[in-house]
């Protein structure tokens, strides 16, 4: 028997040779004829056939099809010079009816049932591996002399007649600093999976314990590792088996077909990955373009110039803007709430920085599909619902948005809204906004920028964000222009230093990203935009959909229309001036917002952000 020493470096031929004549002692081939494609490969009936191959297409992040055979070929001039499928894996699986009714050295025997079969070869991470290790990444499975750990996830693949199943996954440890690098060395090798399809914690895949693999072998994490999935050609395997099909074979987990094929050949996935963390609890990292990134880092740029000179310069921080769309392009169900009642001697006291911004972002959410609510004050909620109405009119929103309040009647109060029956682990919504929201400070008082406390106006909605922080999963912005608005705890430091009365004023409540702007309104915008060019991303697309089903048809008359336009924002503005919503500096009731004109102004944000 031949051991594991030097495999790695011999021709794909000579190891088909010695498989072939079952002169391994070793259990997977990770490792083996570095460089080289190996495949994951599918037996099935003919009748099968056409719809397992569109299953393929239909997810080929864990189903890249390298070659389909005509029935009863075990050749692959394609792939392999002198192969013979029936004796070339290390070990096969049978299936009868969707149970495994043994483990295969050799498919010999079932020549004669093989000529009404056909063979599927799909691509397979191991092929990736020298590219990782060139990049200077451990492997650590290879590193450990183990096969690789492969999981079933809870996530679905895009069905197709009867081939359906969840996706399953491979996991490989990569330190922290690595990520990028590893993402950057797999993302163009979309036959061995292209990229990863998760980076972070794996219960969000459905996964409870990496210590148990559903196949392979567990692989251990070194401190600072993070465990990175791959999309895994095994999804073939669990497709086999709930199909129940009277006969199929596949290759044993990780004992691949190796194929004479180099894995020189890459395709572009629309533009250079990069990795961002989105949240520590659960550890998630989401992936977009660098294009993209670019992008959304000249909107935060846009809005954060300081027309009222209050000094915002010391309050911003780089990446907030494109964290907080990352994590909210994760979510499915999004809380807003808006509402800063700066002028206490009228009816009603609200100004008109807030409600215009969160409009913008509510209608992008809903044009993604997202569940979306907005939260306010009891006080205002005839006026909140005027002004909803109003946007459904104008085509600001596709339909009215839920429209909510909160009171705290008890400890758990905020839990209880937040989650359902206040359980943390079944939470409503996965991320909160608050745009020009007022803010609690450290004496539990509520300050406009004047320092006139107006804590008798405000629901105590700070409570929701302070919750957030002790559930897992939910993720929290704070959108302001002044340091007293909801979520700019994060910067009160600066905030107190740099701000007018900032020493009394200052909110104490942290949100995870505190997106800075001139006026609130056009953070409100800029999200909204940024939204949109996530939307467009095809890097960002792949990763939210786990590299299964179809990418999104990037047909931009879904969501385009949802942006912010300066017609609609104008017509906005006239509605709330009728219902006596006031201009934030200058108590107005004119076209004008922060005492800045409609136009030549906010207008020409508009425009620029667009």
């Amino acid at each position: 028997m031949l051991l594991t020493g030097g495999l790695k470096s011999l021709l794909p031929h000579v190891l088909r040779r010695i498989i072939r004549c079952n002169r391994l002692a070793i259990s997977n081939t990770s490792g083996m004829a570095e460089g080289y494609k190996q495949a994951n490969v599918v037996i099935l009936p003919k009748s099968l056939a056409d719809d397992f191959e569109k299953f393929c297409h239909a997810n080929d992040g864990p189903l890249p099809l390298l070659h389909r055979s005509q029935p009863g070929d075990w050749k692959c001039p394609s792939l392999s010079s002198d192969s013979d499928i029936r004796t070339d894996c290390l070990q096969y699986r049978k299936y009868e009816h969707g149970a495994c009714t043994g483990s295969l050295k050799t498919l010999k025997k079932y020549s004669e049932q093989l000529k009404d079969m056909v063979t599927f070869y799909l691509g397979c991470s191991f092929s990736f591996e020298k590219a990782v290790q060139k990049a200077g990444i451990p492997v650590r499975n290879v590193e450990q002399k183990c096969n690789v750990s492969m999981y079933k996830t809870s996530v679905p693949c895009y069905s197709v007649s009867m081939f359906h199943c969840n996706l399953v996954v491979t996991m490989r440890p990569i330190p922290d600093s690595k990520l990028e690098a590893a993402v950057l060395a797999t993302s163009e090798l979309k036959e061995a999976h292209g990229a990863p399809i998760h980076i972070g914690d794996p219960g969000l895949l459905g996964i409870q314990d990496l210590s148990k693999p559903d196949y392979g072998d567990p692989v251990h994490l070194h401190p600072g590792d993070i465990p990175v999935f791959w999309a895994c050609g095994v999804t073939g395997v669990e497709a086999i088996i709930n199909c129940r099909a009277p006969l199929a074979f596949t290759h044993s987990p990780g004992c691949m077909f190796i194929t004479d094929l180099k894995n020189d050949n890459v395709s572009s996935l629309g533009g250079v990955p990069q990795v961002h963390c989105i949240s520590q609890d659960p550890l998630h990292f989401s992936i977009v373009s660098a294009e993209a990134a670019q992008k959304i880092k000249t909107l935060e740029t846009l809005i954060g110039i300081d027309p009222g000179e209050r000094g915002i310069v010391h309050l911003q921080r780089q990446g907030e803007l494109l964290g907080a769309c990352l994590a909210l392009s994760h979510a499915g169900s999004v809380l807003i709430t808006t509402g800063f009642p700066t002028h206490f001697t009228h009816e009603p006291p609200e100004e008109n920085d807030g409600p215009p911004g969160a409009l913008a972002i509510a209608a992008m959410l809903q044009a993604l599909e997202k569940q979306v609510a907005i939260v306010t004050d009891q006080r205002a909620m005839d006026l909140n619902k005027k002004i909803m109405e109003e946007a459904v009119q104008l085509g600001i929103l596709k339909k009215p948005i839920p429209l909510l309040s909160y009171q705290r009647e008890s400890a758990d109060s905020a839990l209880m809204f937040l989650c359902e029956n206040g359980n943390p682990g079944r939470p409503r919504f996965d991320h909160l906004i608050a745009i020009e929201r007022a803010g609690m400070a450290a004496d539990g008082n509520y300050y406009n920028a004047r320092k006139v406390n107006i804590k008798h106006l405000v629901d105590p909605i700070d409570e929701l964000f302070l919750a957030a922080q002790t559930i897992p999963g939910v993720t929290t912005t704070g959108v302001g222009d002044g340091g007293n608005e909801l979520g700019m705890g994060k910067v009160k430091d600066a905030v107190k230093k740099h701000i007018k009365n900032g020493d009394v004023i200052a909110c104490d409540v942290e949100a995870d990203f505190t997106v800075v702007a001139g006026v609130s309104n056009w953070g409100g915008y800029a999200i909204a935009c940024a939204l949109s060019v996530l939307r467009s991303c095809e890097i960002h697309d792949r990763y939210l959909r786990r590299a299964v089903g179809f990418p999104r048809a990037p047909s931009k008359g879904l969501w385009l229309p949802a942006l912010p336009s300066v017609t609609k924002e104008e017509k906005l503005l006239k509605t709330l001036v009728q219902l006596g919503v006031r201009s934030g500096k200058t108590a107005s009731l004119e076209m004008e917002v922060d005492g800045l004109p409609f136009h030549n102004t906010h207008s020409l944000m508009i425009e620029k952000l667009l």
